[in-house]
């Protein structure tokens, strides 16, 4: 049996299904094949790889993890499945890890061959791309403190994604509704009620008189 080119394994990924014909042949020249050892990290959270990822064969698992080592699986990425695309329109830092379950490979595409099917920069397409990109951050961000940090530490890591820095002071500006903190953070009012008040006890935070919070340099969401 031949084997297949990059143009027939570009066609066969359905993200790629659109493509016209010229943009997939410069797509086919630019990727390169790659085999993944069992456990090895294709990307690593927090680190930029600068490249697209389309699974050929194989099984890789998406993990996010806190500073203690502690992991939780958002997905499971089988053949077909692509990733990295996040960092490649936003150039910030992969959100997860990606970890080879059993031997895999996968055809990588790098930053400048991935951009020529992106819409340009200025383009309504595009701020909608990104926008996506934050929300999708957003989310795995929250899957993460629900998983894997107690009511303590998703309360102040709300309050740290709420503050906005000003002359190197962190502050919420208005009033922070303990129903609604309730809700981010999967908790009871009561519950995130008693954890501001400890937070205010311990000097962590401080509730202005017009109702604003200000975040001291202490507040972790160890």
């Amino acid at each position: 049996m031949a084997m297949l080119s990059n143009l027939d394994l570009i066609r066969r990924v359905p993200l790629f299904s659109m493509l016209t014909n010229e943009q997939a042949q410069v797509i086919a020249d630019g990727v390169v094949k790659r085999r993944f050892r069992r456990g090895e990290l294709i990307v690593e959270q927090g680190r930029k790889s600068d490249a697209l990822f389309i699974l050929l064969s194989g099984r890789a698992r998406v993990v996010t993890s806190d500073s203690r080592g502690r992991e939780v699986i958002l997905a499971v990425f089988e053949a077909g499945d692509h990733f990295g695309e996040m960092s490649l329109i936003d150039n910030e830092p992969h959100s997860a890890t990606v970890r080879a379950e059993v031997q895999t490979d996968a055809l990588v595409l790098g930053r400048s061959e991935f951009s020529i099917c992106l819409p340009e920069a200025s383009s309504l397409a595009y701020a909608v791309l990104r926008g996506m990109v934050v929300r999708l951050r957003n989310a795995d961000r929250q899957i993460e403190s629900l998983a894997l940090l107690d009511v303590y530490g998703r309360v102040a890591r709300a309050l740290l994604d709420m503050a906005q820095e000003e002359n190197g002071q962190r502050t919420i500006r208005g009033k922070v509704s303990r129903q609604d903190l309730a809700k981010v953070v999967g908790a009871s009012r009561e519950m995130v009620s008693r954890v501001m008040k400890d937070l205010e006890e311990r000097g962590l935070i401080e509730t202005q008189e017009n109702g604003w919070v200000v975040l001291t340099e202490r507040l972790t969401t160890q």
